[in-house]
């Protein structure tokens, strides 16, 4: 892996409370479910002010062995009493472009799970069309379904309940209605036990670093963006290319005039052909300009594409090239791992799954593949649990995966989406 990965500047670095249970926060039960990205569930994060070199966090204690997730599976006893599935409609500030689609509002799902022991779990379906197979109905109607068949059934290990969850929802076509499923189940277990999700996971780390995204908008725009950002700390700068080769250059020399030492990620969301991306490679390199990581630069079936364009990057540039949508399903993965296709594998709950998404997380971490941690147009309650999940795994942190590793990333601001308030504003 290049060096670039472990050694590039580290965006502001995000701290989950000690004191929190889980996502949804101790055994509180919220009584409705706030719009505007003030959603129940909330995690408790704390954000710590960015800075270029923060302090590396002091040593976390172990977590309790009975309590891991993979104990859990076998020992805990699921005895789900109520369960729904609700719509969560949140409009946005600002639209949110892509190169494969434009947002004005979050269109997703919420779940929420009660154990017969009062504990109560929330978790969310994400859904983005271009990415996830379901739209809202779709999603609803299927997480609905997993909600009255666990409301319905006997109590059992928790490792049993999620494979029936798996069953009643299974593969990409449900990825994201089973993440939410997952997420709530999880959730209300960890609220039962009082154990946060980070320790559950792992307790690696008790925090987690983040880029932040800039959408696909003009020059003057983006270097608004920039210059926010660059007075708020944030040090790599994850931008949305794909749509315009031509016009996402002059994005970049906007940006560079009003934050010269930033670090610059790539995302094309699938945008480019593969001659287009090098050829992104080679323009900016023309300016002196050198992405740290060039995310999913052409179509998520176009593996020759993908392996020609990782290969040129890193022999020429020595730029990483990540996986987002080309990777679905474990199968996926492992034709990217063994096909040496990328460089790093971007996990995205929505579209894999919790239990799906920790599946590839081993099979990378085995063979010595980087990892980032990715989010769509999600609330906190979504972006909560994966931060948690990246956190208490600590592979997705530069001292991970024997050292390769990837940020924590695919954060939008307010400005675009809700998600910066997940971390800037939490405590308001």
């Amino acid at each position: 892996m290049d060096s670039a990965i472990s050694n590039s500047p580290s965006p502001s670095p995000l701290r989950l409370s000690r004191n929190q249970g889980s996502t949804s926060g101790g055994s509180h039960r919220p009584q409705v479910l706030p719009m505007a990205g003030r959603a129940a569930g909330v995690p408790r994060l704390r954000a710590i002010s960015p800075s270029p070199s923060p302090p590396p966090p002091p040593p976390l204690p172990q977590p309790v062995d009975t309590f891991g997730f993979d104990a859990l599976m076998e020992t805990f006893s699921v005895d789900v009493v109520a369960a729904e599935a609700r719509p969560l409609n949140v409009p946005l500030a600002a639209p949110f472009t892509i190169a494969s689609s434009r947002l004005e509002a979050v269109s997703n799902v919420a779940v929420r799970v009660e154990l017969r022991s009062g504990a109560v779990g929330w978790g969310e379906a994400p859904v983005l069309p271009s990415v996830t197979a379901e739209d809202q109905p779709g999603a609803l109607a299927a997480a609905a379904r997993a909600c009255d068949a666990l409301a319905g059934a006997a109590a059992a290990p928790l490792g049993a309940v999620l494979q029936d969850v798996a069953g009643a929802l299974p593969g990409h076509a449900f990825a994201s209605a089973r993440a939410g499923v997952e997420m709530a189940l999880i959730d209300a277990i960890a609220n039962s036990i009082r154990i946060p999700l980070w320790r559950l996971f792992g307790g690696a780390s008790d925090s987690v670093t983040t880029d932040i995204t800039i959408p696909i908008v003009t020059p003057n725009e983006a270097a608004q963006l920039a210059a926010k950002y660059r007075g708020q700390g944030f040090q790599t700068l994850k931008l949305k290319v794909g749509k315009n080769l031509n016009s996402d250059i002059e994005v970049l020399k906007a940006i560079r005039l009003v934050h010269p030492d930033c670090s610059f990620i790539l995302d094309a969301n699938e945008g480019y052909t593969a001659n287009q991306a090098i050829e992104v490679l080679d323009r900016l390199n023309e300016m002196g300009v050198t992405p740290v990581l060039f995310e999913q630069p052409v179509h998520r079936d176009d593996w020759e594409g993908l392996r020609d364009v990782s290969i040129v990057a890193m022999e020429k540039y020595r730029v990483a090239v990540a996986a987002d949508e080309s990777c679905r399903s474990l199968l996926d993965a492992q034709k990217i791992i063994h096909g040496n296709l990328a460089h790093v594998i971007n996990i995205k709950l929505a579209k894999l799954g919790i239990l799906g998404a920790l599946e590839i997380i081993d099979a990378a971490r085995k063979a010595h593949i980087a990892l980032m941690m990715g989010g769509m147009i999600e609330t906190r309650i979504a972006m909560g649990f994966a931060g948690h999940l990246a956190a208490g795994l600590g592979c997705f942190r530069n001292e991970g995966c024997q050292g390769k590793a990837w940020p924590f990333g695919s954060f939008t601001d307010n400005g675009g989406t809700i998600n910066e308030q997940l971390y800037i504003h939490l405590q308001q």
